[in-house]
């Protein structure tokens, strides 16, 4: 499975400048290329309601957030989107080409695999990133 130089870049951007919220990478022709890019002004609700609903995908999503000790914060999240309802050849694919994707693009500092939106629900990312 290849990974789009673009891929990269963009998550580099996303990582040092800030300039997207998140970014949604989907598989094309044995290619992992970006699908969508999220500005950010974004929310969260903006991120999940870009994910297909019955397609897998992989995302990046830069969180916000204030600590118990009031301190801003911010963690960026790998998601490995696997709805149910999306293929099985689908599903093994993107299973399979995941640990290879998160090596080519380096800073994630919390993973989550997701197969239906509650397990990815904001409360959930909250209390991984604190």
């Amino acid at each position: 499975m290849a990974v789009h130089d673009d891929c990269k870049l963009k998550f580099l951007e996303l990582k040092a400048k800030r300039i997207y919220r998140f970014i949604i990478f989907k598989i094309d022709a044995q290619q992992v290329v970006v699908e969508k890019l999220g500005n950010p002004e974004e929310s969260y609700e903006d991120f999940t309601n870009a994910l297909p609903a019955d397609e897998c995908r992989y995302a990046v999503f830069d969180f916000d957030f204030v600590t118990n000790e009031n301190c801003q914060k911010s963690k960026i999240f790998f998601i490995a989107w696997s709805p149910d309802t999306s293929k099985v050849r689908m599903k093994m694919v993107y299973a399979s080409s995941k640990d290879r994707f998160k090596r080519e693009i380096d800073g994630i500092q919390v993973e989550l695999q997701a197969t239906d939106p509650s397990e990815m629900s904001l409360d959930v990312i909250k209390s991984r990133a604190l």
